[in-house]
Formats: structure tokens, sequence, C-alpha cells
């Protein structure tokens, strides 16, 4: 037996071990699999207008069914006026078409990881790719949105604020809004099937909590400070009266309110992320 030479190379040695409960995030990962995300987004596309007859013509008439609907009971028969003198129209679309974005991107997202279960169990991916793509697709709904709410507003003679510029800024914290809670309940959901039910039910409380049919600046203004400080806890409600007043110039939501939309916001996006990453090591046993 020839006795080991002299600066041998130590053998590599691999320790394979479980997975901690907080781990990084590991974002680097996931913009590495951007053409994953690009092609999982192009689906969601492809199958919710393949074989419909108006296609994505529904991206501007849902808003504008809705917003036609509540015109009409709200402003024609119980007399609401909007702040500013806005025709409820005007006022009405410009916050459902945000809110039908934050609403379908919560539901759709929070049962992402259910729907595609096979392609869970059989490769390896960024988990944050399927609930990031439901609502990457509905960012295309949401643009063609915009344009029908700019055309309503100069049909009916609406003069367009110089702060519409700041459109975008309320727009991305309805996004990240959306996406932090579609990230949470899609993870949830993997293990406990309930969030199917639950969701529903709190975007109908959400829809209520937020002004998408009603001033909440002016609701704000009524019940008092503390409570108008309470009431921006949920982001959509800065989200919707930012966006009002960035267009139309209606009553300003409040420098401190919307710092408190913003930070509620960005606490829930933290926290989803962050047990998101702690379950993900596991969806494959529960899915």
């Amino acid at each position: 037996m020839n006795p080991p030479q002299a600066g041998a190379v130590a053998a590599h040695e691999t320790v394979i071990a479980p997975p901690g409960n907080w781990q990084a995030l590991e974002l680097r990962e996931l913009w590495s699999h951007r053409e994953l995300v690009y092609f999982l987004t192009k689906r969601e596309l492809q199958v919710r207008y393949k074989q419909s007859i108006f296609g994505v013509s529904w991206a501007v008439l849902q808003p504008l069914a809705f917003a036609g609907i509540f015109a009409v009971v709200l402003g024609v028969i119980l007399h609401y006026k909007p702040p500013g003198n806005l025709p409820y129209l005007v006022f009405a679309v410009a916050s459902i078409v945000p809110w039908l974005f934050v609403s379908q991107a919560i539901q759709n997202g929070s049962t992402s990881l259910v729907q595609d279960s096979n392609l869970i169990a059989k490769v390896y991916f960024p988990r944050l790719a399927l609930p990031l793509s439901k609502g990457l697709s509905l960012l295309i709904d949401l643009a063609i949105a915009l344009v029908l709410v700019i055309v309503i507003t100069l049909l009916y003679g609406v003069t367009i604020a110089s702060t519409v510029w700041l459109v975008p800024a309320f727009l991305l914290l309805g996004v990240l809004t959306a996406f932090a809670m579609a990230t949470l309940f899609s993870a949830i959901n993997v293990k406990y099937r309930d969030v199917q039910l639950v969701v529903p039910m709190l975007i109908q409380i959400m829809f209520f909590a937020s002004p998408v049919i009603y001033s909440g600046t002016s609701a704000g203004d009524q019940a008092g400070k503390a409570w108008h400080y309470i009431y921006s806890i949920n982001p959509i409600a800065s989200v919707l009266d930012g966006m009002r007043w960035a267009l139309f110039d209606t009553p300003y939501p409040g420098t401190i309110n919307i710092a408190i939309s913003v930070a509620s916001a960005l606490v829930l996006l933290v926290g989803a992320l962050i047990y998101f990453r702690r379950a993900e090591n596991y969806f494959a046993d529960h899915v």
C-alpha cells in the first residue's frame, strides 16, 4: 500500500442540513428567474381571456358597469354629492379601477400556490413567482382601465389637476398592499384551505371599509382625527382618496394619514415575505 502523497488536496465535503425557519428572502434568486415570471404572467393573460368574446375589453367593461350602477343608485337615487361637485360617475370610476385591481390580485394570488400544486411538487423555482405573476398580469388590465378614467373625466369636462403626476405613487401603494396580502394568504392557504373561503368575505369587508363609493376624507373629518388615523391603517383608504385628490383636486387625505398607510403597507409586506419564506420549504409536503 502506497503511503499518502505529501500535499494531497483534502476531499471536498458537502453537508446537507435541514433548512432553518428564518432564511434570507433571496430576491436575487427571484430576479434570476425573471424569464419564468414573464411566462407565468403571459400564461395568466392567455388563460383569462381564452375563448372570451370581448377579450381584453373586459378590463374596461367591468369597471364601467360597476361605476354606472353606483352612479344610478348613489348619485341619482340617493343624491350623494362627491367632494368638489364631481359627477358621481367620474368619482366612482376613479376609485373602482384601482379597487378592482387590488381585490382581484388578492383573490387570484391567494390561491396561486394550490392551483399550481403539480408544478410545485415537480420542479424547483422561487415560489414567490406564482403570486407575483398573478398580480403582474392584472397590471395590464389596470393600465387599460386607467385610460377609461381619463376618457370619462374628459367627456364630463372635469379638469385634471396638476398633481396628476402623483397618481403612480398612490397606485404603487395599492400594488404593494395587494401583493403583500396575496403573498401572505397564498402561503397560509397551502396548509389551511379555509383561506379560500375567508378571502372573498374579507374582500367584501374591505370594500365597505375602503372609500370606494364614498369619500374617506369627508368621513374622516366627521369622525374626528383619531378615528381618521385609525382608518388610515387600511392602506387602500389612502390609495383611493389620494388618487382622487391627485386627479381631481378633491380634499387632500393628509400627510400623516398617508404616512400611516405607507407604514402599514410596508409592515404587511415585510411580514408577508418573511412568513412566505419560512413556510416555503414545506409547500411541496402540503400541496
